[in-house]
């Protein structure tokens, strides 16, 4: 096995030329904004999806519009087998494996008493289970890259929802991840947890610009904001490891 490098590149207008990245979730709304992002710093995408083909494909030319290698591979993230054939082709297409986001997610909103083993088990399997599973496929080829593993947390994750207490724990769960992976994996493999606050693309109700107005910015955040801590964390010191970097304009304090 080759021995895992670190060492960042000197062109700092394409900071992540010559890598490759997988961005679960990437054909829309957060995904897309990351895996644009990536692209735009010289990396090589690969994108996730299940149901939304047309967007996929989209996405992938407007990522293959930056100079770089693109490629959609359809993945059912709740399958283990589907998430160990999916890294594997990703593989198979660039030659390696640099950068992992973990974006995909469900979000739903409930009432704590009314919410049915089912819906947890489908939340915790979107939320945990699948970054737990990609995470493990991934692991080998980002060990022998000296690679980085992103996971999309939330703000929920730090602060109790009242209406949202399966998400609120899958994502605590996820930050809990994160941190673990970042132990165990160390010194090959440096992970992070990107922790967004009310993210709002297009047009907004009011429930959003109430959020706006108690935000210490005094706006909501966007996709791109989102994508911008993704990719400090890509593009950063491999030292910086195990955090969780809340993008919520100052929501949580």
């Amino acid at each position: 096995m080759p021995e895992p490098s670190t060492t960042e590149s000197h062109d700092v207008s394409v900071p992540l030329a010559g890598k490759t990245a997988l961005v679960t979730g990437g054909a829309r709304r957060i995904g897309r904004a990351i895996a644009l992002a990536l692209a735009a710093g010289g990396a090589n995408v690969a994108i996730t999806y299940r149901d939304s083909q047309p967007e996929a494909e989209q996405t992938i030319s407007d990522l293959a519009a930056l100079n770089v290698d693109a490629f959609a591979v359809r993945t059912d993230l709740t399958d283990a087998e589907s998430i160990r054939q999916s890294v594997t082709a990703v593989v198979e297409e660039f030659g390696r494996l640099d950068i992992l986001v973990n974006n995909a997610g469900l979000f739903e909103s409930a009432a704590l008493e009314e919410i049915t083993a089912e819906q947890w088990d489908r939340i915790f399997a979107a939320n945990t289970r699948a970054p737990f599973l990609m995470g493990q496929a991934a692991y080998p080829h980002l060990r022998a890259a000296g690679g980085r593993i992103i996971n999309i947390g939330s703000l929920g994750g730090m602060h109790p929802w009242v209406t949202h207490a399966h998400y609120c724990t899958s994502k605590a769960a996820l930050h809990m991840l994160s941190q673990n992976m970042a132990k165990a994996w160390a010194p090959e493999v440096s992970v992070n947890c990107v922790v967004p606050g009310m993210i709002v693309q297009g047009e907004v109700g009011e429930e959003y610009v109430r959020f706006a107005a108690k935000t210490p910015m005094q706006r909501n955040g966007t996709a791109e904001d989102v994508a911008a801590a993704v990719l400090f964390f890509a593009t950063g010191p491999h030292f910086i490891t195990g955090q969780l970097l809340a993008v919520d304009g100052g929501l949580g304090l």
